[in-house]
């Protein structure tokens, strides 16, 4: 059986903040690695330039540690807490809004939460974070902060399909989804498709993808194979980079699927853009 363990409510605040500020200012190397991959690949000279320049913002971000966009965007929290976790001195997400405030206020983050969704307040301390919990066998708590700018997120889309449209009808739901958002995520742009579940479950696995490694492929070689179909019909749309024309549009394409009811095909698309800011951190038991 595994060993009970206590983490204090102030080590978590203190981790969350830390991510918020490292996830906007230093862009992982997977992301990185696509830019680089994406500017050797690319034809067109104009959106050549466009990647250059995207390398370049991210060493000056890094360089500077100074936000890579200035949308610092909503703070999107996934938490996997080991059953036998306790945390102590507080509460789990008190503590993880904690961190996000005193992330954003001391890292000089813009900070884009209004209270109401109608009457527009700013929160003027970019909380409430949006926290998804997950309890797993173990004893460990691993947090995944992810930064969601308001233009890519304006663009996602979710529909009930019926099961007569099979992967045709959810292929050409994602394609149109990338037509209608055209330049406004900010192309290069990473897909997060959710397949299945209900339509709350849809959404919540678009989002989930998006937090796989660019470069890794669904363990599942069907699931692999209309991932990359997906991608190469999105770069043959010719948006390209900041849409000004290209060859690369999308970084990647990654897929999550679900079980779901028989009479459904729910499909959800959350798309992010090259400034693609994740960030994780375990604590506890690393065994």
């Amino acid at each position: 059986m595994a060993t009970r363990i206590r983490i204090n409510a102030a080590e978590i605040i203190e981790k969350v903040s830390h991510l918020c500020m490292d996830a906007n200012f230093n862009l992982n190397e997977d992301v990185l690695d696509a830019l680089r991959d994406s500017y050797e690949a690319e034809v067109s000279p104009i959106a050549k330039e466009v990647f250059a320049e995207l390398i370049e913002n991210a060493k000056i971000a890094r360089e500077c540690q100074m936000p890579l966009c200035q949308d610092t965007g909503v703070a999107v929290v996934f938490v996997e807490m080991g059953e036998h976790v306790e945390v102590t001195d507080g509460h789990l997400c008190d503590a993880i809004n904690e961190g996000v405030r005193q992330g954003y206020k001391e890292g000089f983050l813009r900070k884009s939460i209004v209270s109401n969704p109608l009457n527009r307040v700013n929160t003027g301390d970019n909380t409430p974070a949006i926290i998804h919990t997950e309890i797993l066998p173990g004893n460990r708590l691993k947090i995944t902060f992810m930064a969601t700018g308001g233009g890519c997120e304006n663009m996602s889309r979710i529909a009930m399909l019926t099961p007569a449209d099979g992967k045709e009808g959810v292929m050409n739901f994602v394609i149109e989804t990338v037509k209608i958002a055209k330049a406004n995520p900010c192309p290069p742009i990473i897909v997060g498709v959710g397949i299945g579940g209900a339509f709350d479950y849809a959404a919540l696995l678009a989002k989930k993808a998006l937090l796989r490694p660019l470069g890794t492929k669904h363990n599942d070689p069907d699931t692999a194979f209309l991932e990359q179909e997906m991608l190469e019909r999105i770069n043959d749309l010719g948006i390209g980079a900041q849409g000004l024309g290209g060859w690369v549009t999308a970084l990647a394409v990654h897929v999550e699927w679900y079980s779901c009811h028989i009479a459904s095909l729910p499909i959800a698309v959350n798309i992010d853009c090259h400034a693609h800011r994740v960030k994780t951190v375990v604590l506890g038991n690393f065994q």
